[in-house]
């Protein structure tokens, strides 16, 4: 894959994301929050953008998403290394409710 490729794709994986996210906020900000493991400032700021600033943001050349779970545990819960066991969803679930949201500096 090019150069130019990739960072088309970075484009729109970034456009996608702060799409989902805003829908996602102004749907149900509790959840939202949770889900996308971000503060309640950062859900405000989100859901406030306009289209031109999110197409702006979107132009970044870096990932805007990243991995919410570095930890081994919880991707191999989530990924079913432990299938066939009741209760790993939640169980991933619960630890991943333990981890910090993401804060604006």
């Amino acid at each position: 894959m090019s150069k130019e490729k990739l960072l088309e794709e970075i484009r729109d994986a970034n456009l996608n994301y702060l799409l989902l996210a805003q829908t996602m906020i102004r749907t149900d900000r509790d959840a939202a929050v949770y889900r996308l493991g971000i503060s309640e400032e950062l859900a405000e700021l989100l859901d406030a953008l306009s289209p031109a600033q999110l197409l702006k943001i979107a132009a970044s050349t870096t990932l805007l998403c990243r991995f919410r779970y570095d930890d081994r545990l919880i991707l191999n819960l989530l990924s079913g290394h432990s299938n066939g066991k009741p209760m790993v969803g939640t169980h991933a679930a619960i630890l991943g409710a333990s981890r910090p949201v993401e804060a604006i500096d």
